[in-house]
């Protein structure tokens, strides 16, 4: 089975490397692990952060991106989100959703937006009218989104009475969804019913990896928590699950085992960035990666 190289659109770091604090070379070197794993092109996702250091990160990101074709934009995740479905992300950051807090940061290297929609204050119209795609995360509503950021993650639930986040993910077949595969974040019982709501060009596979990942590290600082590895998953110290330690090539590897992988998922990325693939890979019956 061939298909095009992955598209990694909401990662936030692997191999020790935080896009939230890294340097230039740190990021074009993971890059260029990336690449030879599988992964060729990548959205670095900038967690709840100051304002001030998510400018000096997307200036830092947007250097290394002249020096290499594997990014593609910026994700950001958080600021913009609901303190009730926070997760690890620290409200004392969070901003109301107005056009005048986004311009406080706004770049047009920013692609993605994660945001909280029950909150809006006129940012997404203006948003979509800049081209970002804007994603319900983080939030209990929905409204008029492109995606849905790790469904059923830091959201309201499916409920058999009245309307929630996860629900419409679901159900509203224009939208894309994001959903993390690596058998930590996601029950099989609720991929299997993802997989079969969701039209397949629609879903979105993502790691949501923390810069922890493939890494030595046990314990971290991460949005200004303390994440701890126990070599399955990572929680912060209440015991709330942060990102995945599983980049999205091993992701494709567990989905396929159990039957659950399709091709067309991986395309769906370059469908929704309306991008053109660069390169290759082809994957063996146990969903191995060979270039």
């Amino acid at each position: 089975m061939r298909t095009p190289l992955i598209i990694e659109q909401h990662f936030h770091g692997a191999y020790g490397v935080d896009f939230n604090k890294a340097g230039v070379n740190e990021i074009l070197e993971l890059s260029e692990k990336l690449r030879k794993i599988g992964v060729g092109k990548i959205f670095p996702t900038l967690v709840t952060d100051s304002v001030q250091n998510i400018k000096h990160q997307i200036s830092i990101i947007k250097e290394a991106a002249g020096q290499t074709k594997s990014i593609a934009g910026i994700h950001l995740e958080g600021i913009f989100i609901n303190p009730e479905k926070k997760g690890i992300h620290n409200p004392e950051h969070f901003l109301p959703l107005t056009v005048d807090n986004y311009r406080l940061l706004e770049d047009d290297f920013i692609k993605i937006v994660t945001l909280a929609p029950e909150l809006d204050e006129g940012l997404i119209d203006y948003l979509k009218e800049k081209g970002v795609k804007v994603q319900a995360g983080h939030c209990t509503g929905f409204g008029d989104v492109d995606g849905v950021t790790h469904t059923f993650n830091a959201m309201s639930g499916i409920t058999h009475r009245g309307s929630s986040t996860a629900l419409s993910a679901l159900i509203e077949d224009k939208v894309y969804a994001e959903i993390i595969g690596d058998g930590v974040h996601v029950s099989d019982d609720a991929l299997k019913l993802f997989f079969k709501a969701k039209p397949a060009d629609k879903v979105i596979l993502i790691s949501d990896a923390l810069p922890i990942t493939y890494s030595s590290l046990r314990e971290t600082v991460f949005a200004d928590s303390k994440i701890y590895y126990d070599g399955k998953k990572a929680t912060s110290e209440s015991g709330t699950i942060a990102g995945s330690t599983k980049l999205l090539p091993e992701i494709i590897q567990i989905l396929g085992k159990k039957g659950l992988f399709n091709p067309q998922f991986i395309e769906n990325t370059y469908n929704y960035h309306n991008i053109e693939p660069d390169g290759q890979i082809e994957w063996d019956e146990e969903y191995k990666i060979h270039f």
